[in-house]
């Protein structure tokens, strides 16, 4: 069981955590969708897209650690918003794919997805630790982290089912469109929390 750390000694040792884990996101972004690009995959788009939204969350984190609970509420709402564009472009490329629906080759699909899965969970890892620190800002970077290794995996299932079993666009869609539910959940909830926090401090 992961234990809270004390919060007079954690804002320094959070930074570094959070510049490293938005260094990481962002440079995987670039990889994600290079692929997405030339295979025309919905899924991977979606998630890369997603890596450039978790850079810029924890940029965001990095720099709204130092300010009053009030104000960390308000910008805990704002990154609840920041959470919904990789749906919404999720659902923007999906329906372009809607209208070609050539399978994307499973094998770039898998490998891209692999990689990321490796960069999640090395930053939800890094972020497990201080998820209860600063209230709504590190929870919204450590549900991103937890929730794209978990969509990272579905990927690669899809890129198999593609290989192995159905030679279809569907399955890289139907993950795309999952993507796009998870981030929804996950702005909720980050909303929720960032709401109570900014009543809290009132």
């Amino acid at each position: 069981m992961v234990q809270p750390i004390n919060s007079n000694t954690a804002n320094g040792s959070l930074r570094r955590v959070v510049g490293i884990v938005a260094i990481l996101n962002l440079a995987y972004f670039g990889v994600e969708f290079a692929v997405a690009i030339s295979i025309g995959s919905v899924s991977l788009f979606a998630d890369s897209v997603d890596f450039l939204e978790d850079a810029s969350v924890n940029f965001l984190i990095v720099v709204a650690l130092g300010w009053s609970a009030r104000n960390r509420a308000r910008i805990g709402m704002a990154l609840a918003l920041i959470l919904l564009v990789p749906g919404i472009a999720t659902l923007w490329t999906a329906w372009e794919k809607f209208n070609t629906p050539v399978a994307p080759n499973p094998l770039p699909l898998s490998l891209a997805a692999l990689g990321a899965l490796m960069v999640n969970l090395i930053c939800a890892f890094m972020l497990a630790r201080y998820r209860h620190h600063s209230g709504s800002l590190t929870r919204a970077a450590f549900l991103s982290a937890r929730n794209d290794a978990l969509a990272n995996v579905a990927i690669i299932v899809a890129g198999l089912v593609t290989a192995v079993l159905w030679r279809s666009a569907w399955p890289d869609l139907i993950v795309g469109l999952a993507i796009a539910a998870i981030n929804a959940d996950a702005a909720r909830e980050v909303w929720s929390a960032a709401k109570k926090e900014h009543r809290a401090a009132a």
